[in-house]
């Protein structure tokens, strides 16, 4: 991966790479950013340039060999972990037993979700984390000397998905770091992760991507022909991921929206039968997309608050979703936006959980009956 590939944050890119040339190099880094704004991207970026040997106009020379083993992930002094699942193959599962799909996925494209990585690795109705074993694999890695780079590197994607234990062991290994070891922490929920951890990570904030240096990524793909991609860079609120959806024709958020006009149908005209037929359907179509769901809900409720607003600039609403808007945003107002918003907050809390979808979505779709019409 090279800084030029990376979509916009220009300003971090220029100063990683001075940090880097001036050999400021922090051990321990967090890059924190939404979903879709490129920070595994960027961390992939930092690693390849601190190990590339013959550095060129501020970035990798992609010809060291160096080089050519990250354009593969084989890098020998590059390590990662990331959250993985349990299965039949797999009864106590450590990152290394994943590996080869995650350099498939990475090379494919870094900016995808943690859904798009269940989905990939054909775990999407599990809950993924990084289990207390994978902090002796980290201890294990990086107690190795290096091979060939003058720094062992280990990235952490998603590290608000550790285990305690295994936070609790990552944590003394920043503390008292092998020589010569980086961790390149890269989180879309910083909050999530231990105090401690935070505190000892140099931050680096990622914001979602600049709106006109999006359109211009977008125009280069052939698929957008044809299409809107200033609409399509607006709607997706800088994030990559959601753009890259949005362009193709058949996307998961139509059928979010499909589910969501169902839902607030049927509540609103108390159709129960009909109902517990709409949660039997949510209940089998897995975790993480449950999770993807229950955030466009609860998006889709603060959009047709704010669409009441009569302000266009606000509103990050597609066509379709707006047409349903104009018939539909009376119903949400300053009595009900609080407490539909919390029930679907709470949903996801409870998915999160591993709790029964069909108990969750029935006690969800039943309060949202009494709220709907408030």
């Amino acid at each position: 991966m090279f800084f030029r590939d990376i979509i916009g944050q220009k300003a971090i890119k220029e100063r990683f790479i001075q940090t880097i040339n001036e050999s400021r190099i922090s051990h321990a880094q967090l890059f924190a950013g939404p979903e879709g704004s490129g920070n595994l991207a960027l961390a992939l970026a930092y690693a390849q340039y601190v190990s590339c040997t013959n550095k060129q106009n501020g970035d990798s020379c992609g010809t060291c060999p160096s080089c050519k083993k990250y354009a593969r992930l084989a890098h020998p002094d590059l390590h990662f972990v990331y959250p993985v699942v349990k299965s039949p193959k797999f009864k106590d599962p450590v990152s290394t037993d994943y590996i080869e799909e995650w350099r498939k996925m990475v090379l494919h494209d870094a900016y995808f979700s943690l859904e798009d990585w269940f989905t990939f690795i054909g775990t999407d109705n599990a809950q993924g984390m990084i289990y207390a074993q994978e902090s002796d694999e980290i201890i294990r890695k990086l107690n190795l000397k290096s091979y060939e780079s003058e720094y062992k590197i280990m990235i952490i994607w998603m590290p608000e998905k550790m285990n305690q234990a295994c936070s609790n062991k990552l944590l003394k290994m920043i503390e008292e770091p092998p020589s010569k070891t980086l961790f390149l922490l890269v989180s879309e929920s910083e909050e999530q992760l231990i105090t401690t951890i935070r505190s000892r990570c140099q931050l680096t904030k990622v914001p979602a991507i600049d709106e006109a240096e999006l359109v211009a990524s977008l125009n280069e793909l052939p698929e957008s022909s044809g299409t809107n991609t200033e609409q399509i860079a607006h709607l997706s609120r800088g994030n990559y991921r959601r753009a890259l959806q949005l362009l193709k024709p058949e996307n998961q958020d139509r059928y979010n929206l499909e589910k969501f006009k169902e839902l607030m149908r049927l509540t609103y005209g108390r159709k129960f039968l009909e109902l517990f037929t709409w949660v039997a359907e949510l209940s089998t179509i897995g975790r993480e997309r449950q999770k993807s769901f229950l955030q466009y809900a609860l998006a889709q409720v603060r959009e047709n608050f704010v669409f009441n607003l009569k302000n266009p600039k606000l509103v990050y609403m597609d066509e379709e979703e707006q047409a349903f808007s104009s018939r539909f945003s009376p119903f949400i107002n300053e009595r009900n936006i609080m407490p539909i918003s919390e029930e679907l907050e709470k949903s996801i809390l409870h998915i999160s959980m591993n709790g029964n979808p069909r108990i969750i979505f029935t006690d969800m779709a039943l309060r949202i009956v009494k709220l709907i019409r408030r």
